[in-house]
């Protein structure tokens, strides 16, 4: 599916995604990711994008180092970020302090495909337990890390982990039901994006997952195409949902649709394998 998770982009501060507490009904701000490489509907976890007016560190008496390496993470600059956490002496800081660095060194990790070192980090948070917020961020992003390294059971542990606290938002069940579509498990893929959409009806990449999922696999082009047409008007220069609207064409027959919209997204995202490789097949060119 071109298969992105625009909602999982590997280790991001998560803000405003609209996570509920379903027991207690308290409300939490959540987090998106991006992922172009994920899943059609996944990076969206840890891309969904930073906000950094958000990315507050949680209630702790911020010491300078820290300041420093959070800015630097701000701005994306996630080497010179590690390099002032990893620079600080811990045996200066409280316990909050040691636990928030070991939050941002999970996450610059992550943003630097470090993945063994990011996941001792933010283990490290969840065990702590000591923020809700900061929980949610860091067993999503070890569910992210477990997914693109192909542990999708794991994935599922710590997904289902959250659930069972009575946290539901949609970036859960997009990446639920990206760990069911690594599995082939189809029909429990849409099931979940459906309840990605009963949260946020505006969820794109649910949108764009199932019209992929109901195109690619035959089960019904026609409600395929009213999903991507919906995740493209909304955000027309995302590639992965140009792909899978064009992709969704050639499943219904309409080759010069399809050849429309598979070109749109190859002038976006020129080098990604998935667009080039069905490209290929509706037109027979080389990209």
């Amino acid at each position: 599916m071109a298969a992105k998770q625009s909602d999982i982009d590997g280790g991001g501060e998560v803000s405003g995604g609209g996570i509920k507490n379903s027991a207690g009904g308290v409300a939490y701000s959540a987090g998106k990711t991006n992922n172009t490489q994920a899943l059609r509907g996944g990076k969206d976890v840890l891309n969904k994008k930073e906000n950094p007016d958000t990315a507050q560190t949680q209630g702790v008496a911020v010491d300078s180092k820290i300041q420093e390496g959070v800015k630097l993470y701000r701005q994306k600059e996630w080497d010179k970020a590690l390099k002032e956490f990893l620079s600080a002496d811990l045996s200066k800081f409280s316990f909050d302090e040691k636990n928030e660095i070991a939050y941002y060194l999970g996450l610059c990790y992550t943003k630097l495909e470090k993945y063994d070192e990011a996941l001792t980090y933010l283990e490290q948070v969840v065990t702590l337990g000591a923020d809700i917020y900061r929980v949610y961020q860091c067993r999503m992003t070890l569910a992210y890390i477990y997914i693109i390294t192909k542990r999708v059971r794991m994935a599922e542990y710590e997904l289902k982990r959250l659930q069972s606290n009575g946290l539901e938002s949609p970036l859960i069940y997009n990446t639920l039901a990206y760990a069911a579509f690594a599995r082939k498990q189809h029909k429990n893929a849409i099931e979940l994006y459906e309840k990605a959409l009963d949260i946020d009806s505006d969820n794109t990449t649910a949108m764009n997952c199932i019209g992929y999922i109901l195109a690619d696999t035959g089960t019904d082009v026609m409600r395929a195409l009213r999903f991507c047409r919906k995740a493209v008007d909304k955000k027309p220069q995302n590639p992965a949902y140009l792909d899978s609207l064009g992709w969704a064409y050639y499943k219904s027959g309409e080759i010069l649709e399809a050849r429309t919209w598979l070109r749109r997204a190859l002038e976006i995202a020129p080098n990604e394998e998935e667009i080039k490789k069905h490209f290929r097949i509706v037109t027979g060119e080389k990209p």
